[in-house]
């Protein structure tokens, strides 16, 4: 059941998308092809990068705590689908799999330097001749 521009009722997947294609049958995508639709917006690029500063602090949090990061793009989508719908944001399904894109790089870049950076300390523990500072961490993870 699609729905036109007119009527207010969400877009939902037709009802040939429960099951196999008939023959002659023609599915109809929820974004179609011959249409330009805009993905990466100023929207989804900030909420993508607010999303991947907060998922950022909570894995290194989690990771440096318990030594785990969790993999933050199941929550991120959840959230991106509340705050576009919420803000009756337009073209919305487009724009989220760009926010959780960025934002799920989070766990990532955090797991990179979660274990990078114990790891040039306890080195600096057993060989004093080592000096860590700033801009090794930075560089190294």
């Amino acid at each position: 059941m699609q729905s036109n521009k007119d009527d207010k009722q969400p877009v939902s997947l037709p009802e040939n998308a429960y099951s196999e294609l008939k023959e002659g049958e023609e599915y109809k995508p929820v974004l179609p092809a011959d249409r330009a639709i805009k993905e990466i917006t100023p929207w989804s690029v900030g909420m993508g990068l607010l999303m991947a500063i907060i998922f950022s602090a909570a894995a290194a949090y989690s990771g440096l705590k318990i030594g785990q990061v969790f993999e933050a793009a199941i929550p991120i989508s959840i959230i991106a689908v509340g705050a576009s719908a919420a803000l009756r944001k337009k073209n919305a399904l487009g724009q989220n799999v760009i926010i959780q894109s960025i934002g799920a790089s989070s766990g990532v870049i955090v797991a990179g330097a979660v274990f990078t950076i114990p790891g040039l300390y306890i080195l600096q523990a057993k060989y004093p001749e080592i000096q860590v500072d700033f801009w090794q961490i930075f560089f190294s993870s």
